[in-house]
């Protein structure tokens, strides 16, 4: 009885709010990928593009806004469409979270590069950097610049992982460059053009089906499907999160296959080598 009498005299005290995992928002799943490359496991973070989901239908849930509200930091992809359909609100969420435009600084690749001119993306500008092993490199190296400011004490540990991942990065750069180079200057076509910075980086030349952001026109399809019985190409390559019908239609009419491609896998390295494999295997 006494030592019950005890126990109700002393309840356990509640535990302290810094336990917790300070929280971190990243627009999309390979970002998150980047982040624990560098940071381990010490934050949480918050994706804010659920797998599976496309970016272009993208509506934000409110449990989402509830993990923004409790953010250090947002980590912004840049020039993808959603962001900018949600910055306010994502701003207004929580007005002391600070925003990196992890974008800043790199080589972007402006609509009026873009083969034929044949899509638009916000503001002229290719969102997918995060297919490029080089421009990845540059946004990890500014995700630990900004992780060491917002925990200075951990910086050489941030520094460390950093120096460990752009080695990574760059025995997979070198991998793919050796498997695409006999392939320099060869064609491949997309649905969306998802893969204009890869394409760029190893030599390639990306032709996309999607037309102005939309479905492809009649006219359209018949001049892509026209170049590609020219240039015997056999395969069109089509985001998972993407209607597979327009892309089944054209397979047929070249008498080639669709191929499922995923972007926004956060097994990165890993994906940049299936994308590798699969073109190989069609050109």
């Amino acid at each position: 009885m006494a030592a019950a009498l005890l126990v109700s005299c002393n309840p356990k005290k509640p535990k302290q709010e810094t336990a917790g995992k300070k929280v971190i928002t990243v627009s999309i799943l390979p970002q998150r990928t980047f982040v624990e490359k560098i940071a381990g496991d010490e934050y949480e973070i918050n994706v804010l593009l659920p797998p599976g989901v496309n970016p272009h239908s993208f509506e934000m849930l409110p449990a989402q806004l509830k993990s923004i509200s409790k953010s250090v930091l947002w980590f912004r992809i840049g020039h993808i469409g959603f962001e900018y359909s949600w910055k306010d609100k994502i701003i207004q969420t929580n007005t002391s979270m600070k925003v990196v435009d992890v974008s800043e600084g790199l080589d972007l690749i402006h609509e009026d590069e873009e083969q034929h001119g044949d899509h638009t993306h916000v503001g002229g500008i290719d969102p997918h950097i995060w297919i490029s092993p080089q421009r990845v490199k540059q946004i990890a190296e500014r995700m630990a610049g900004e992780l060491t400011l917002l925990n200075p004490a951990n910086g050489p540990v941030y520094q460390k992982n950093l120096e460990t991942f752009l080695q990574e990065i760059d025995a997979l750069d070198a991998q793919i460059k050796n498997e695409l180079k006999p392939f320099e200057g060869r064609k491949f076509i997309t649905f969306h053009p998802s893969l204009s910075y890869f394409a760029k980086d190893y030599g390639l030349e990306q032709l996309t089906l999607e037309f102005g952001g939309k479905e492809p026109t009649p006219q359209h399809m018949a001049e892509v499907v026209e170049m590609a019985r020219k240039e015997n190409i056999k395969a069109i390559y089509i985001q998972s999160e993407f209607d597979k019908d327009h892309a089944t239609v054209f397979a047929k009419e070249i008498g080639g296959t669709v191929i499922q491609v995923v972007p926004l896998d956060p097994n990165w390295a890993e994906n940049l080598q299936f994308l590798t494999r699969v073109l190989v295997e069609n050109f």
